[in-house]
């Protein structure tokens, strides 16, 4: 990787050169610095086209507006973070940022100004690097060492949003008048330009409508959770087809694989994947992905793509590494494809929130009363939680931009809601025996489960949008066998 700034000496050359006089950039001539002045052609581009979700993130401003009437609103994008010494994460907007804008260029600055019937919006964002100054080649940000940005005209004409010059922005706060509300934690240097003008409270309630607008998808979102839950499912395909190859080294073989569809067909990752062999599949959040692969054990594999507009899938299956479950794994998987088809069935409109799971825990305490690993009756065992030692987590959660999505929502619009048509959310349930849990018998230990999938709730029911991968037992067998030929 190169260094941003590695100027020549004198001592580096036949002849010494002139030092800046502002002694700012040592090693660079004025000669050279003038000479990156001039020189380069014109790239401006005229004539985009916007953005798809143009006017959804229109119509989303708007009923922003609606709910602040006469109140400035600040969302910020967020800043670079540094990962060790001089490289940066790769930058991700804030969710709030690039869902009411589409944007997602680090520093860029939403802001709502209130008016007389509602509120104007501009983008504020960083501007092409200026080569007058030198600031393109001579910053480690500009645009010789990161790339082209687009103009503030070419952003406008992407995002149907006027846009200024972020730089300019902290001294117009500071000098704003009346009520502002902003999104915190993203952008230290405009969080205090505001410091004197914002609240706690308010900032919360703000960050919580936002949280709830997204319950509900609108059609642009849904059709690009479906496009992430495809990519998802050729990524699966791509892991089942490599297993030979994951044996000979390890979990990472796995992680390595999917993480290629993501990068190709989306942005990324939509969060770290789980890649969990043998008994690491019995710990939830698994993502080291360090351990072995080894035939006769169950890969736990709960990955998903996120698309370049922040949609991200979620998805799980645990695979037979050798392609045939044993009879003690399908045992138990079979019991968690049962609960989370009792799961699936109860999402629909008009339900509670916590149907599915209850729905899809009743099915797993039945199993575990059955097999004699806990006392019933069942209703009892509901009562006292005592599954929970074998199942652990919820039965699902929201999703959109956020693979947890919407979570700041308030409990009464959310776990304690009502579904509507236009949520999408993921169904999970599972069964987990640890691999020292001396309460279940020997064959049962080291053995974790976990089916997911991401269902769109209809008007009339569901949809399961990740329906294109195997869920019962003998479909997968007969699906991997004809990936691996």
């Amino acid at each position: 990787m190169a260094d941003e700034l590695t100027p020549e000496t004198p001592e580096e050359t036949e002849e010494p050169i002139k030092q800046r006089k502002n002694g700012l950039y040592p090693g660079v001539s004025d000669e050279l610095a003038e000479s990156m002045k001039s020189g380069w052609a014109d790239t401006e581009l005229h004539d985009l086209r916007p953005i798809a979700q143009a006017a959804e993130t229109a119509a989303r401003r708007a009923a922003l507006s609606a709910r602040f009437p006469g109140e400035r609103l600040v969302i910020p994008a967020g800043n670079l973070k540094t990962r060790s010494n001089d490289t940066d994460y790769a930058f991700r907007a804030s969710v709030e940022y690039a869902y009411l804008s589409g944007n997602q260029t680090e520093d860029g600055v939403l802001v709502l100004e209130p008016t007389a019937d509602g509120h104007t919006a501009t983008l504020y964002l960083l501007p092409r690097s200026d080569r007058e100054n030198g600031e393109f080649w001579l910053s480690g940000q500009g645009e010789l060492w990161v790339g082209r940005r687009h103009s503030l005209a070419e952003a406008e004409q992407l995002h149907g949003i006027p846009a200024s010059d972020v730089r300019k922005l902290p001294e117009k706060l500071k000098e704003a008048t009346g009520p502002v509300r902003l999104v915190r934690g993203f952008d230290a240097g405009i969080e205090s330009a505001l410091h004197d003008k914002v609240t706690a409270e308010h900032d919360e309630e703000l960050r919580v409508f936002l949280s709830e607008m997204r319950l509900v998808k609108d059609d642009f979102e849904i059709g690009e959770l479906q496009k992430a839950v495809d990519s998802t499912t050729r990524g699966f395909e791509d892991v089942v087809k490599v297993l030979d190859k994951a044996e000979a080294t390890s979990e990472r073989y796995i992680e390595g694989t999917f993480f290629l569809r993501a990068r190709v067909e989306g942005n990324d990752i939509g969060y770290g994947s789980i890649c969990a062999a043998g008994p690491h599949a019995c710990t939830l959040h698994w993502v080291r992905n360090d351990g072995p692969v080894r035939s006769g054990d169950l890969l736990l594999l709960d990955a998903g793509v996120e698309t370049h507009t922040y949609y991200t899938a979620d998805v799980t299956r645990t695979l037979p590494v050798n392609g045939r479950y044993s009879e003690i794994q399908k045992k138990i998987y079979d019991a968690v494809y049962e609960a989370q088809e009792a799961g699936i069935a109860a999402v629909k409109p008009g339900a509670k929130y916590r149907d599915f799971h209850d729905a899809a825990q009743r099915v797993l305490t039945e199993k575990l009363v059955e097999w004699g690993l806990v006392e019933g009756p069942v209703e009892r065992v509901l009562e006292l939680g005592l599954q929970r030692r074998w199942t652990l987590h919820g039965t699902g959660h929201m999703l959109g931009m956020d693979v947890h999505d919407c979570a700041a929502a308030r409990v009464e619009t959310y776990v304690d809601g009502t579904l509507e048509a236009g949520m999408v959310l993921t169904v999970e349930p599972g069964l987990y025996f640890q691999a020292d849990d001396l309460t279940v018998p020997q064959e049962y230990r080291g053995i974790g489960v976990r089916i997911e999938d991401d269902i769109l709730v209809t008007q009339d029911g569901n949809r399961n949008l990740s329906a294109g991968l195997p869920r019962r037992s003998d479909e997968v067998e007969a699906w991997m066998a004809a990936l691996k030929g």
